[in-house]
C-alpha cells in the first residue's frame, strides 16, 4: 500500500508545479513556465505571472495526476507554497490547493518556498543528514542555513544577501552585456568561451571583519557595468565571454568560500546547495572542488529540481505528513515576505476589528 501520497503545488514566481511525492519517492514532476512572456520585459511581471498560473493550473495539476496513474481521490494530503513570493502568483496557487483539498477531502499545509528548496535535495539523495549546511542560491534569494530536522526543529538562519540576490546579479549584468533574460544560462553560456582572470572583479563582503555568513552583489553588478562603460567610453566593445566568465567566477568564488566557511565553523560534513543558480556550471565546480578539499560531502539536486517545481513542495509536504504535523486551516493565508523559520507555513488572516 505505501505511505500517504501528497500532492504538491508551487506557484510563487513564474512557474506553476505540480508534484506527487510518497514516502520521499517522487512520482510526478510537471512544471509550465510562463518565462517567455516575461523575456521581453527583462524580468518577472507579476500580472503576467498570476494570469499564467490561472490559465496552467488545472492542465498541470491533471497532467500530473495522469504521470502518477492516479486520480484526484487517492492523494492523501495537500501542500502548497504560501510564501514568500508575488502576492498575486501565490493567491492563484493557495486557492487552487484549497479547492484541491476541500474537493479529495484531505489536509492541506502550508509550506515556505525555501524549504521547499531544501527538500528537492530528498527526492534525489535520500533524508538530509543532521546538521547540514545548506546555501541556498536563486534569482531571488541568497542564503546560508544550517539544517537539522528539516520539519521538527527551528532552521537556523546563518546570513542572507543584503542586497542583489545572486541570481539577479546574473539578470542585470546579463542585460547590460547584451544577453538575453534569464541572465543565469545566458551568463553560464556565454563564460564557456571566456577567461575567468581577464577582469579582477571584487568579492564583496570576503574581507577579514566583514559578516562571514552574508551576501552582497550589488557591487559587482554596478564592478560589472562600469567595466562595460569603461570599454565603451574608449569606442570598444568589451568582451563579453570574458566578463562573463570573471563574473562567474567571484559568484561562485564567494558562495562557496561562505559554504565552506559556515561548514568548518559548525563542525558540519555535508553541504546542500539548492535553486535555480545551483545549475550554474562553475558554481558546481568550484562547490566539488572545495569540498573534495575540506573533506565535505556536497550535495545538489539534478538540474530539473533546482528550480521551482511542486515536487520539492510536495517532498516537504510528505515530510510534514509522515511527522505528524498539524495541517493548516482551511482559512490559511499567503505571506509574500515570510521569513524561514520553520518548514511549515500557516499565517492566518489578520485579525479583524477596528484600526488603532
Amino acid at each position: 500500500m505505501g505511505g500517504p501520497v501528497v500532492l504538491g503545488i508551487e506557484s510563487s514566481c513564474d512557474e506553476t508545479g505540480a508534484g506527487i511525492v510518497q514516502d520521499g519517492k517522487l512520482l510526478a514532476h510537471v512544471v509550465a513556465t510562463s518565462m517567455d512572456e516575461h523575456a521581453r520585459f527583462g524580468g518577472v511581471v507579476p500580472e503576467i505571472a498570476s494570469r499564467a498560473h490561472l490559465q496552467s493550473f488545472n492542465p498541470v495539476v491533471r497532467r500530473a495526476l495522469d504521470q502518477a496513474g492516479l486520480r484526484l481521490g487517492r492523494i492523501d494530503a495537500v501542500a502548497v507554497t504560501t510564501g514568500p513570493g508575488l502576492s498575486g502568483a501565490l493567491q492563484v496557487g493557495l486557492a487552487g490547493a484549497k479547492s484541491l483539498a476541500y474537493a479529495a477531502g484531505v489536509p492541506l499545509y502550508g509550506v515556505h518556498h525555501l524549504a521547499g528548496h531544501v527538500a528537492a535535495d530528498t527526492l534525489e539523495h535520500g533524508p538530509l543528514p543532521a546538521p547540514c549546511v545548506v546555501l541556498i542560491v536563486s534569482g531571488g534569494h541568497t542564503s546560508l542555513l544550517l539544517v537539522r530536522d528539516l520539519v521538527r526543529e527551528p532552521i537556523l538562519h546563518l546570513g542572507d544577501t543584503l542586497d542583489d540576490a545572486a541570481g539577479e546579479c546574473f539578470d542585470k549584468v546579463a542585460r547590460i552585456l547584451g544577453l538575453p533574460y534569464p541572465g543565469g544560462p545566458a551568463i553560464d553560456r556565454a563564460a564557456r568561451e571566456g577567461d575567468p582572470r581577464a577582469v579582477d572583479f571584487p568579492r564583496p563582503l570576503t574581507r577579514s571583519g566583514d559578516d562571514p555568513y552574508a551576501f552582497s552583489f550589488s557591487g559587482l553588478k554596478t564592478a560589472a557595468a562600469r567595466w562595460v562603460e569603461r570599454h565603451r567610453l574608449r569606442g570598444e566593445e568589451p568582451s563579453v565571454a570574458d566578463g562573463a566568465a570573471a563574473l562567474q567566477e567571484a559568484v561562485a568564488d564567494v558562495l562557496t568560500r561562505k559554504a565552506l566557511a559556515a561548514c568548518r565553523a559548525y563542525d558540519v560534513k555535508t553541504l546542500v546547495v539548492v535553486g535555480g543558480v545551483a545549475a550554474n556550471s562553475r558554481v558546481r565546480a568550484l562547490a566539488e572542488e572545495r569540498c573534495a578539499q575540506n573533506g565535505v560531502e556536497l550535495r545538489v539536486p539534478p538540474m530539473t529540481l533546482c528550480t521551482d517545481n511542486g515536487a520539492m513542495i510536495a517532498a516537504v509536504g510528505d515530510l510534514l505528513v509522515r511527522a505528524g504535523a498539524e495541517p493548516a486551516p482551511l482559512h490559511v493565508s499567503i505571506d509574500p515576505s515570510a521569513p524561514l523559520e520553520y518548514a511549515a507555513l500557516t499565517p492566518l488572516p489578520a485579525p479583524t476589528g477596528r484600526a488603532a
